[in-house]
């Protein structure tokens, strides 16, 4: 169901690509953007006309400040950043939750309203320009995808290092670390909401027709995203404290290698379009060699920790591997920060900075060591297995709010939807 249209990309649209994107923490695939919609035209009579203006008011208001934020997002903004991430991102997200109660009204007990007012947004990372479908659960995935972009970019802003008050070399505060987290988290929420609980209420054939930015594995993607990114925090925090074991770094930077190469599954044979798309690929390849690197750094000082040839061995064999993983994420690095639109890697900081100062010294040292201790028969030429552990980091459980006791108070007529919208036939 859902009349649905798509505008190819040689339309002569005007779909952002910004040349570059500045630093980038955290990479946010550009903004869909929505187009606006006349309420009143599609639902005439049906909407009482207090309730018609209130979802169109808060529509409207979503679509200026989008059409507004996009273009600024999409590059670094440090001097208009505010203490937890931009003041300007927050309004739109505020903006967006207001609207999504009243929008949820569309679609409430089936109503066949939902059906009667074609959305149409700019899409990304998809090759045509833009997806105009009639099915206000489009119109809600839509807001849900908005709502976990804005989630990235403020986690984006709190992770760029700044210069501290002592005048030393840039760095993110720990509480800006903490609070990404719970960013990190929140996003994951909102994607995991859509693909559990909005997803499932398209048909097969509409779901199909979706512009790859809210495909599945997108989606899924972004969430595990999130959540590898969440994790690196973590393992930063704990690479700073000195309570936190070997045994507790080697399970964050190995849980954090599951995160990435989940989201590479998802992602890697989705046909993603255009520069946002590609450079995606390329930033979700670039962290899971990341990740692979500490990983098998930590596996490695655990290793050789042992008291036996075979774990010494091991050990090396680790260690050796982090280090050509290493030098990977620098090229996967280069490779990402070189496609379009260009971006550059804010100063090292965090998990990375320690680990691009540790991982070739200690390997060289432990290497040479015991290469003087054991024949090179001991000394195993393929790395071994990373332990298994259970992901601990989950999304927030984010639910759809409770339609707006107007729609209740109001005597809303259900409305018909004409039989071309029944039979989900395309234009």
């Amino acid at each position: 169901m859902g009349c649905l249209v798509s505008t190819p990309q040689d339309s002569g649209g005007n779909r952002r690509r910004p040349g570059s994107i500045g630093e980038v923490s955290v990479y946010v695939p550009g903004f869909r953007i929505p187009k606006p919609v006349d309420f009143s035209l599609s639902l005439g009579d049906q909407l009482p006309k207090n309730l018609m203006e209130r979802l169109s008011a808060l529509r409207t208001r979503v679509v200026v400040m989008a059409g507004q934020e996009a273009p600024t997002v999409s590059r670094t903004r440090r001097k208009s950043a505010t203490q937890h991430g931009g003041s300007t991102l927050a309004n739109l997200h505020q903006a967006l939750q207001d609207y999504l109660p009243v929008l949820l009204g569309l679609v409430k007990d089936g109503s066949q309203l939902q059906h009667n007012v074609q959305f149409v947004w700019m899409n990304q990372e998809d090759e045509a320009e833009e997806t105009a479908i009639s099915n206000a659960w489009y119109e809600v995935l839509s807001v849900l995808h908005m709502m976990a972009m804005l989630s990235l970019s403020q986690a984006n802003l709190l992770l760029l290092p700044r210069t501290s008050a002592d005048g030393y070399q840039p760095k993110v505060s720990e509480e800006n670390r903490r609070a990404s987290v719970d960013i990190f988290l929140k996003a994951a929420g909102y994607l995991d909401c859509a693909v559990r609980h909005v997803l499932p209420q398209f048909p097969t054939s509409l779901r199909e027709d979706l512009p790859v930015d809210l495909a599945e594995g997108v989606l899924r993607a972004l969430c595990l995203q999130a959540l590898g990114q969440g994790v690196d925090i973590q393992l930063g925090m704990a690479i700073d404290s000195a309570k936190a074991t070997l045994a507790v770094k080697r399970r964050l930077a190995c849980e954090m290698v599951k995160y990435w190469q989940q989201a590479q599954d998802n992602i890697m044979n989705l046909p993603l379009a255009n520069s946002w798309g590609e450079k995606h690929r390329l930033f979700i390849k670039w962290k899971y060699v990341e990740a692979k690197a500490a990983a098998y750094y930590y596996h490695g000082l655990i290793l050789d920790e042992g008291n036996t040839e075979k774990s010494h061995g091991m050990a090396v064999a680790a260690l050796q591997a982090a280090d050509e993983y290493f030098k990977e994420s620098k090229r996967s690095c280069e490779a990402f920060n070189a496609a379009s639109p260009l971006s550059r890697n804010p100063p090292l900081w965090g998990t990375m900075k320690y680990l691009s100062e540790k991982i070739p010294k200690d390997t060289s040292s432990k290497v040479r060591i015991n290469r003087d201790l054991y024949s090179h028969e001991k000394i195993m030429e393929t790395a071994p297995t990373l332990p298994d552990f259970s992901l601990a980091l989950k999304p927030d459980e984010f639910q759809l709010p409770d339609v707006v006791l107007s729609w209740n108070e109001e005597n809303v007529g259900v409305g018909q939807a004409s039989s071309n919208h029944l039979k989900g036939e395309r234009r």
